[in-house]
């Protein structure tokens, strides 16, 4: 077997959910981002998992995406599209029980229109400019939103991971201005909302990728685990170079590993040529020359033996490591784990 192998830490998951939770409070409710296929690590078995732990509400961005959510889950939960409804898919909408988050003006007269006693949700515009509906626009409808009923009104924050940057004052501000009297449940945290502090809770927040292992939930507990076949080894002289561009030029007598993974797995070629490291137990192995798109090498001279695998996402190096490597962040590092991977389920219920 050469493809590398993808571990899915469900436990891990789930108490990660539970900490995000315990920081909410009893008084407002604890759901769960799931979007891109729980951001890439499987929404079925991520979403019963989740569910089982107490999860009463998911997200998802499109109408898509809470279908098959819906056919994993069943009936024991809310599913909330981040975007809305475009007027063609009332009726897949309909039929899964979806609640979309309506965006526009244009939106919810599509929605009032076509979908009869359908339950709706809206989201607005705080201060992020990307989705939802600006304050004089909420104005202009609140009054046919509310008489309506939406089951909960959101907005989102931008600048969340940073807690002292005075945009997350000026959007709770904002939020509070257009929402505050209306009878809906309201939310506007997610994980970085969560760790901001209670005022930013309101009735409902909604973690996404502090689930996942990912920053700004440092406390929480490592979810993925990647692990790449060797699948050949050399030694290289004093001078010699490795990959493309010859891009690294041994300095010593080295032993390399050429291990089958890269950038077509998620494994980004900008964290090539020693910026990132790939673990045998507890020792790491420099990774050497450019990541290529189905093979990574590695400096395993300092290992008594070589094994048949290492590891590159483990407790030790995690996706937000590996995505300061590459100069993105662990979102990206998470979603683009390819397809190649044979994964695995740990934990769980």
């Amino acid at each position: 077997m050469t493809a590398a192998s993808l571990t899915i830490d469900l436990d891990a998951i789930a108490a990660n959910w539970l900490a995000l939770n315990a920081r909410t409070g009893t008084k407002v409710e604890t759901a769960a981002v799931i979007k891109a296929d729980a951001y890439g690590l499987g929404v079925g078995p991520v979403a019963q998992e989740l569910a089982n732990a107490g999860v009463r509400s998911f997200f998802v961005a499109v109408t898509e995406e809470g279908a098959a959510l819906r056919k994993a889950i069943g009936p024991r939960a809310d599913i909330y599209v981040f975007s809305g409804c475009d007027g063609t898919d009332v009726t897949t909408i309909r039929a899964h029980e979806l609640t979309p988050l309506l965006n526009s003006p244009q939106q919810v007269q599509r929605f009032f229109a076509a979908s009869g006693d359908a339950p709706f949700a809206i989201q607005l515009d705080s201060g992020m400019n990307r989705l939802g509906m600006e304050p004089a626009d909420y104005a202009a409808l609140s009054r046919a939103i509310n008489e309506r009923g939406p089951k909960l009104i959101i907005s989102h924050l931008a600048c969340a991971d940073e807690p002292d940057h005075p945009q997350n004052l000026a959007q709770l501000e904002c939020f509070r201005q257009m929402t505050d009297g209306v009878t809906a449940r309201r939310s506007l945290a997610a994980t970085g909302g969560v760790l901001l502090g209670p005022e930013y809770h309101f009735d409902l927040c909604r973690p996404g990728v502090g689930l996942y292992g990912g920053l700004p939930f440092a406390d929480a507990q490592p979810v993925v685990t990647v692990s790449v076949p060797v699948i050949q080894t050399r030694e290289v002289s004093v001078g010699e170079t490795v990959g493309y561009a010859a891009s690294w030029t041994a300095k010593r007598p080295t032993r390399l590993a050429t291990t089958a993974a890269g950038y077509a797995d998620g494994l980004i070629r900008a964290m090539g040529n020693g910026a990132v490291r790939l673990w045998s137990g507890d020792t790491p192995c420099p990774l050497v020359g450019r990541v290529s798109m189905d093979l990574i090498t590695v400096d395993v001279t300092d290992l008594p033996q070589v094994p048949d695998h290492l590891e590159i996402l483990n407790k030790h190096q995690r996706v937000d490591d590996l995505a300061d490597a590459a100069g993105t962040i662990g979102y990206e590092i998470l979603t683009s784990l390819g397809g190649r991977y044979n994964r695995r389920y740990i934990g769980g219920k």
